[in-house]
């Protein structure tokens, strides 16, 4: 049986077995496949109801695969975008606040490792690590070489 002859739910759960998706992001995706008695609504609703659909597995996902890679501003941003209410944002906002120079740190370690020489280079970092989503104070302490753990790298 081929994709294109896949039932709502089994195109679903086919998507869920490849990674969590948010409620949103299966509507977008399942929508151009819904035909005229389809009720994609429904589908969605059973669905969620089973446990197959979690905002919050939705959210740790994200968190566990972007946030090595990214600052606070760009992992809220992708949850946001997959359409999670603010209550599982702010939640894994929570979580991730902590961590945030410790993260800058090692995705500045690995591009750069040096503190700049230049005002060139400082710059081509410091939008470097801008444009991962990492906020202003904590580009500014990591191109100080101010280490998580407090020592001047």
């Amino acid at each position: 049986m081929g994709f294109d002859k896949l039932s709502l739910t089994g195109r679903a759960l086919k998507l869920l077995g490849q990674r969590e998706h948010a409620r949103l992001e299966l509507e977008r995706k399942l929508a151009p496949h819904a035909e005229e008695g389809d009720d994609l609504a429904a589908v969605l609703d059973a669905l969620e109801a089973k446990g197959f659909i979690s905002p919050e597995r939705v959210a740790q996902s994200v968190l566990y695969r972007r946030s090595g890679k990214l600052g606070n501003a760009r992992v809220l941003h992708e949850l946001r975008s997959k359409g999670l209410d603010d209550a599982t944002v702010r939640a894994a906002a929570e979580q991730l606040k902590d961590t945030e120079h410790a993260r800058a740190w090692d995705v500045w370690q690995r591009k750069f490792g040096t503190v700049a020489a230049t005002p060139q280079e400082r710059l081509k970092q410091m939008r470097f690590l801008a444009s991962r989503g990492f906020g202003g104070d904590v580009v500014n302490k990591v191109l100080r070489g101010q280490s998580p753990d407090g020592e001047e790298g």
